[in-house]
């Protein structure tokens, strides 16, 4: 069938095609998305590409709904000039007859069938061929193909048209408006033609490229990665929307212009405002007298600081000294940042709005200002602060007596990095040698009960770098955690939970207190049961029906060591529920804590001050505060919280990529970390650096995907390759840009 409207065709983005570097299942939403196909395509620009017969025709009639179309309408309407494409026509609509998107009026007149429902909803990009509407007026997520997008973006909120479907199949809708767009800048990669150039976003899965005239390039070269804003969206089907240049980050592939994609990509601030940063420099750094006699003195306890070595904002401090009664009263002590930010400043509005400090591989982004973050709010050895504090008397086998909070004044006697710390632990040497070991003992017990309660084990693997000064990584490893960091995690641990617990225990039923709680839900039962068929490919046996905390954390004993245990330990995470902040105490199922809430760092977590007020507003015998408000901001701190977590793993990856880079030609042993239509992906084992190892690179066979047992399989050799096999790969490509590493297969050492 041939049409008027030229096809604008392009680039097929879809899935990340066979650049090797999304993880399977990341660019899909509900289903398995087609391989192949380079992402430049054709080479053609264009808001529809490879637009279907079928999308044409039913647009056509969608954008006149009310019209009734006779054959002869249709035909001319379309361009259509031959029999072979009136043939080609007759059949597209007998198909949406047959699906019910046509209405056969008189028996030979066509209309839209307009029994169908309006809904509002989110965009969810699956890929660049279509999106999913998430939305809470219906229960299925309606598909929406590209054609019928609207230029709709992932994250905005639409009006959608739900169309007839067959019984049992797939809802599919077409966007009728975009009522708010999550965002409008973009960043990509800047190419020139003479008098113009197209931005090709970063995002894979967007399915258009922002036209740029020559007065709006703002100085961009061809290579560059830049912002681009949209200032004008298309009015009809085919075309690019049309943007300006608001910054130019610099040739691709260098780390200053990466970095600082990344932080557009994910809209992170550049900078605080100037009067955000004037009122910080306004706050006096004097105590006043009258603050001390509102406060609990603590400042003769020995107090002191264990944070990474290279940290330059301390929030939490631990005090310890012996009790008459041979207790201990162990102190936690965090930064009372509320003190220096009141609710109605410009530092609040920032702090919300930021909601977290995110931490990129080779710099930190602060919800505070330095002034506050590094400076006042810092509890640095050798000088007074103003605190918030939770005060235990606790005996060394970890039981708890009783419980104090409030504000109070501290002085830090020593500053520790874990690993000055670990070094007390392990040698019983050094100054503070004492009280750091009493600590750990009684953290050893605490842990210990918390995993006899159902505390689940698993722990993420932190991948860390050590940069040059020009940012390029000299060398990647696993960060280990030792006895120092779970010392300091247990009593950050005892006292969130304890915040939570008091403020909970202030009320009864529906007149309980509001507070901000940090919660977690239990694992997925389907995501569960998939789980434990992954774990039984590398022969563990994982019991979805048994007890969950006992199964999980019997693998994790299992697996320590080995070298599938980084694969099976994020596999296991991805099947538990997301941990979010709310108002309902709906408790924390990782921690087996019935009632847990963040308290502990309220430098770099909004949450956290909430928290603090929340506590002190009921410590001064205040009543509950305005739920649905707290909820509000809860889940803007839980979105905000996402979108770091994003940005920090965008710029590990890339970071990976750089450092993969120099070593092309070297080979590494790994694990199938993922199957996929069009190739497998394999984390090396000494650094997790994931890459791809494309089908089309096996050359002995001809490689078919086995999704049900998550292997490929030889056409012709029946070789097997399965998830969790042990593989030796050659580096053979890393692709800064795309931040992509390719692989190329050796031999596989050991089957799965």
């Amino acid at each position: 069938m041939r049409s008027k409207r030229p096809s604008k065709g392009g680039r097929d983005k879809d899935s990340r095609n066979e650049k090797g570097g999304s993880r399977r299942g990341e660019s899909s939403r509900r289903e398995p998305s087609a391989g192949g196909g380079s992402r430049r395509g054709d080479g053609q620009r264009g808001g529809g590409r490879d637009r279907s017969a079928k999308g044409i025709v039913l647009e056509m009639f969608s954008n006149s709904p009310d019209t009734v179309f006779t054959q002869r309408q249709m035909t001319r309407k379309l361009g259509i000039v031959d029999k072979k494409g009136r043939d080609e026509l007759m059949v597209i609509v007998n198909t949406l007859l047959r699906e019910n998107k046509l209405l056969l009026i008189d028996g030979d007149k066509y209309q839209l069938n307009l029994r169908v429902n309006i809904i509002t909803g989110r965009v969810d990009l699956a890929n660049s061929k279509y999106a999913y509407i998430v939305s809470e007026d219906t229960e299925d997520d309606v598909r929406v193909f590209r054609e019928h997008l609207k230029y709709a973006m992932d994250g905005d909120l639409v009006k959608v048209k739900v169309l007839p479907t067959m019984q049992g199949g797939r809802s599919e809708g077409m966007v009728v408006e975009v009522l708010e767009r999550s965002r409008t800048e973009l960043v990509g990669l800047m190419e020139l033609t003479k008098n113009f150039g197209f931005v090709v976003p970063d995002f894979k899965r967007l399915y258009f490229d922002v036209f740029v005239g020559e007065r709006n390039l703002n100085g961009a070269q061809s290579g560059d990665k830049v912002l681009v804003k949209i200032i004008e969206w298309p009015k009809e089907p085919g075309k690019n929307p049309t943007g300006e240049v608001i910054r130019v980050f610099g040739p691709a592939g260098e780390n200053e212009a990466e970095i600082h994609s990344i932080m557009a990509e994910f809209g992170l601030p550049f900078e605080f405002p100037e009067t955000v940063e004037e009122e910080a420099e306004q706050i006096s750094d004097k105590i006043p007298a009258g603050e001390l006699a509102k406060r609990r003195d603590m400042r003769d306890v020995t107090t002191f600081t264990i944070d990474p070595a290279d940290a330059k904002d301390f929030d939490d401090a631990l005090s310890i000294q012996k009790l008459e009664n041979g207790n201990w009263e162990i102190g936690v002590h965090i930064a009372d940042v509320t003190h220096y930010v009141h609710p109605r400043s410009l530092l609040e509005k920032e702090a919300f709005h930021r909601a977290t400090s995110v931490y990129l591989v080779d710099r930190t982004i602060p919800m505070l200002p330095e002034r506050l973050s590094n400076g006042l709010c810092s509890l640095r050895p050798n000088e007074e602060k103003l605190t918030f504090s939770v005060v235990f008397e606790i005996d060394d086998n970890g039981k708890l007596y009783d419980t104090w909070y409030g504000r109070t004044i501290t002085y830090s006697d020593r500053r520790f990095s874990y690993e000055e710390a670990q070094e007390r632990i392990e040698t019983g040497e050094g100054d503070f040698v004492e009280e750091i070991n009493t600590l750990n003992n009684i953290a050893k017990k605490l842990q210990a009960k918390r995993f006899k309660n159902g505390a689940i084990s698993f722990e993420t693997t932190e991948v860390k770098f050590r940069l040059d000064e020009k940012g390029k990584p000299l060398s990647v490893y696993v960060k280990e955690r030792k006895d120092a960091h779970k010392l300091i995690e247990e009593f950050m641990l005892l006292a969130n939970k304890k915040v939570a617990e008091f403020v909970y225990g202030l009320g009864k039923g529906k007149k309980r207190p509001t507070m901000v709680y940090r919660t977690h839900g239990s694992p997925d039962p389907d995501k569960l049961s998939t789980f434990s068929i992954f774990a039984g490919k590398f022969g563990y046996k994982v019991d979805p029906d048994g007890d969950i905390s006992e199964e999980l954390n019997n693998l994790t004993h299992e697996i320590e060591g080995k070298p599938e245990q980084s694969v099976l330990q994020n596999l296991a995470i991805r099947t538990m529920a997301k941990a979010k902040y709310s108002t309902e105490p709906e408790g924390h199922f990782g921690l087996a804590f019935d009632h847990y809430s963040h308290f502990t760092s309220p430098i770099r977590r909004y949450p956290d001050m909430m928290a603090h007020r929340l506590l002190q507003h009921y410590l001064d015998g205040g009543t509950s505060e305005d739920k649905e408000a707290f909820e509000e901001r809860c889940r803007h701190s839980s979105e905000m919280e996402k979108r770091a977590a994003d940005a920090e793993r965008a710029s590990i990856k890339y970071k990976q990529v750089e450092f993969m880079k120099d070593t092309i030609g070297n080979q590494y042993k790994g694990i199938v970390s993922g199957v996929t239509e069009w190739g497998i992906f394999v984390e090396i084992e000494e650094n997790k650096c994931e890459g791809m190892v494309r089908l089309s690179s096996l050359n002995d066979d001809y490689y078919e995907l086995d999704s049900n047992n998550y292997r490929i399989i030889g056409r012709q050799s029946k070789r097997i390759i399965s998830f969790g096999d042990e593989v030796l790969v050659e580096i053979v490509g890393a692709n800064m840009a795309e931040r992509t590493i390719d692989m190329e297969l050796v031999e596989t050492l050991k089957r799965h």
